[in-house]
């Protein structure tokens, strides 16, 4: 249900709004993996969901340019 609800918040957004979020979520996994390489991260998962929403926002992003 969450990811539902991500969804139509991304479509919402401009193609302006959607480059800063993608950015946004690049830094989060970076930081999230520089964590994890450091042993500082507890929930490994949270990368794993960063990753899929880099996709999803990438998606949203092509699909906005082929209208």
């Amino acid at each position: 249900m969450k990811t539902k609800a991500f969804l139509e918040d991304l479509r919402a957004k401009s193609a302006e709004e959607l480059n800063i979020e993608l950015v946004n979520a690049k830094k989060e996994l970076f930081n999230l993996r520089f964590q994890n390489a450091t042993n500082q991260l507890d929930n490994t998962a949270r990368i794993k969901d960063v990753r899929r929403n880099i996709a999803r926002i990438q998606t949203i992003i092509t699909q906005k340019q082929a209208v």
